[in-house]
């Protein structure tokens, strides 16, 4: 049984929320979000990535950063750009992008879930990026972005959401990516309950999108829980942001890779010691992988397709038979030396919406000698994986379209700290 339950969020103003909501903060750099905020000033990355109004030459992690984060946010609050609902609801989030629709419901769920097993991963997080995330909820006392969780979809549910999408929407825009995010506050306290008791039917929730951030809201979770003596605000203390959504609407996206440089290999050497795993394919106009065990390469201005020989893989890994431990195993590691490929420079990530023609400007600007297009793995594929208690390869999984940050925000003691900004 899975316990999910209401909040008071902490989110943007009607009129402002197109220009609020804002990327997540990790999935752009500092130097494209200053570009942004320039460009608007009321965008949340001044909250999640402050860095952005200081200095160019201050660390990220700087103890400034976190202390000008919350000054961002209690502005917003001071300002009424950001408000608070009165009473605990529940949220549906809905994104359109292109034809795909996935509706969740935005909840808190109690820190006890995770600790319980009842919240499964699916990959590792760095204590880098995972302390960044936890000192920034604690300067802020606030979940300043949702994780992105899955749930096995259920018909009940999706039918209790679609009876709340006949009313009118708090808000319904399209963000600059062309996705088109649109919000109903559900106050009413029968749905609220309807809602809670449909959801203690689900067995396991599974971290989709937001890892770092679980990892960040469960350590100061814990920490709160234990250290509180408000019985009062202990399930505000003790619970960590989501947006629920049913696995069928969700679709993974593909995750590419391009790589510096050969490893000192000679063209000639590197196709020869590739052959020996791969069988290549010249002139691939494809470009883009199809179907599971196939890889696009763009090396010197030109596409291959490459197709992992007999034995490279076994068919009941569930973690090794994913595409991208294929080609780790069998290419990147061997031949390009690439062995830890969550901490080497020589190789970057590219998400799929970007497209092969990121991958091709990438190679060609000679910045980059190779690039591989790979086919995602499918939700089943992830669940498994968590399921057993296992990690994927990093960089396994990109998820579009993406939650926006600022439309959702929680905070974990908010009478205080809301009254007192607002005076």
């Amino acid at each position: 049984m899975a316990v999910i339950f209401p909040f008071r969020a902490v989110r943007s103003s009607r009129q402002w929320v197109a220009k609020v909501a804002s990327y997540p903060y990790d999935i752009v750099s500092s130097e494209e979000a200053r570009k942004i905020a320039a460009e608007n000033p009321l965008s949340f990355l001044r909250v999640t990535k402050a860095e952005i109004d200081l200095p160019a030459d201050v660390n990220s992690y700087d103890d400034r950063v976190y202390e000008k984060a919350r000054c961002n946010f209690e502005e917003q609050l001071r300002t009424g750009i950001l408000i608070q609902d009165d009473q605990p609801c529940f949220y549906v989030y809905c994104l359109t992008m292109n034809d795909q629709e996935q509706c969740g419901i935005g909840a808190c769920v109690h820190a006890a879930e995770f600790e319980a097993g009842r919240v499964k991963r699916h990959e590792l997080t760095l204590p880098e990026k995972e302390a960044d995330r936890t000192r920034h909820i604690d300067r802020l006392n606030a979940q300043t972005g949702p994780i992105l969780m899955a749930y096995r979809g259920r018909d009940s549910i999706n039918r209790r959401i679609s009876i709340i999408r006949e009313n009118s929407p708090e808000y319904d825009f399209m963000s600059d990516n062309g996705v088109s995010h649109t919000l109903w506050v559900v106050r009413d306290a029968e749905t609220i309950r309807a809602i809670e008791k449909e959801f203690e039917t689900i067995d396991a929730f599974y971290i989709a999108d937001g890892h770092h951030r679980a990892a960040a809201g469960t350590a100061v979770a814990g920490r709160r829980g234990r250290e509180s003596r408000d019985r009062e605000n202990a399930p505000a203390q003790c619970s960590i942001l989501a947006v629920l959504f049913p696995h069928d609407q969700l679709k993974i996206r593909d995750y590419n890779r391009v790589v510096k440089d050969l490893g000192g290999l000679s063209e000639q050497a590197y196709l020869r010691m590739i052959g020996e795993s791969f069988e290549l394919e010249p002139d691939y106009r494809g470009k883009s992988p199809q179907e599971p065990r196939e890889f696009g390469m763009y090396l010197r201005g030109k596409w291959f397709r490459l197709r992992p020989r007999e034995g490279t893989w076994q068919e009941g890994d569930i973690v090794g038979a994913l595409d991208v431990s294929i080609l780790q195993n069998n290419l990147l590691g061997p031949v390009l030396g690439i062995n830890d490929p969550r901490g080497d420079a020589r190789i970057t990530f590219v998400g799929g919406s970007r497209g092969v023609a990121e991958l091709e400007r990438m190679v060609d600007s000679g910045e980059y000698a190779v690039a591989f297009s790979l086919f995602p793995p499918t939700m089943d594929q992830m669940m498994k994986v968590a399921d057993a208690g296992m990690v994927m390869p990093p960089k396994s999984t990109w998820f579009e379209p993406k939650l926006r940050d600022g439309i959702l925000v929680h905070v974990l003691k908010d009478e205080d700290q809301v009254k007192s900004v607002r005076g």
